[in-house]
């Protein structure tokens, strides 16, 4: 298998990430999440999405498809 120098280097901070943490993944999260509300930078909150019913028929058909269309538009 050839060598890929970036998952190398990916792999080789990962372990180093995970090493100061023990190897807890949770730890590491913790630290980063207090790091980030430490920084004093906006963080962005995500509201859940909701789906909205529409009035459209579950045929797929909605009722504009089946106007016909104006004259002279052939």
């Amino acid at each position: 298998m050839t060598r890929n120098p970036i998952l190398e280097e990916i792999d080789q901070a990962r372990e180093e990430l995970l090493a100061e943490h023990d190897g807890d993944l949770g730890a590491y999260i913790r630290s980063a999440n207090e790091r980030a509300l430490a920084s004093g930078h906006p963080i962005a909150t995500l509201k859940q999405r909701t789906i909205r019913r529409t009035g459209a028929p579950k045929s797929g058909i909605a009722a504009v498809d089946r106007q016909s269309s104006p004259p002279g538009d052939q």
